[in-house]
């Protein structure tokens, strides 16, 4: 029975769209940032981005992930010359540059109300997140990170966890199951 308050078109349209992206490479960076940061930030192309923050060229991404490591995402053609041009920069500190583009699956929401639909699974307030902002959190049992992009939202996760992370995206962004009017 469908709910008098609403139109049936909204109640019949997903809160999001979520679609696996894919062509992306990712290069896991750990060391001392303040030590090592112009170095990196020469190598990857990028200023270090604050905490909780990310930074883009529109082509490459980078994301502060903890206190020591960053996360560069850039097309997965350009992985192998950033993990060379990295491990250079980073020679004679302790410092890990790893390819971890086999490791990761990626997700964006987009549509209607992408950030209510991640809100039913994430304890995360998207409204307070600011457009450049990285949140680590979890995705009802998944860990995983979540940011603004475009006009919705990009989440990623271990890959071993792909079809759970699409079956739980999916879900929170069914027809009819908004949160508002309550």
């Amino acid at each position: 029975m469908s709910d008098p308050r609403l139109p049936d078109t909204i109640l019949m349209t997903p809160l999001a769209q979520v679609t696996e992206v894919t062509g992306l490479g990712m290069v896991a960076i750990r060391a001392d940032l303040a030590r090592a940061g112009d170095a990196i930030a020469d190598a990857a192309g990028l200023a270090i981005p604050a905490p909780n923050r990310f930074v883009t060229d529109g082509g490459r991404w980078l994301g502060w992930m903890s206190p020591d490591e960053l996360l560069l995402i850039l097309p997965a053609a350009e992985v192998a010359p950033a993990v060379a041009a990295l491990t250079d920069a980073l020679a004679g500190e302790h410092a890990l540059v790893a390819d971890v583009s086999d490791m990761r699956c990626v997700f964006d929401l987009s549509g209607r109300k992408p950030a209510q639909a991640l809100s039913k699974l994430c304890p995360v307030d998207f409204g307070a997140l600011p457009a450049d902002g990285l949140r680590r959190t979890r995705a009802a049992q998944i860990a995983c990170a979540v940011w603004p992009q475009g006009q919705g939202w990009r989440i990623t996760a271990f890959r071993s966890v792909t079809d759970y992370l699409r079956g739980i995206l999916t879900a929170a962004a069914a027809p009819g199951t908004d949160l508002e009017p309550r």
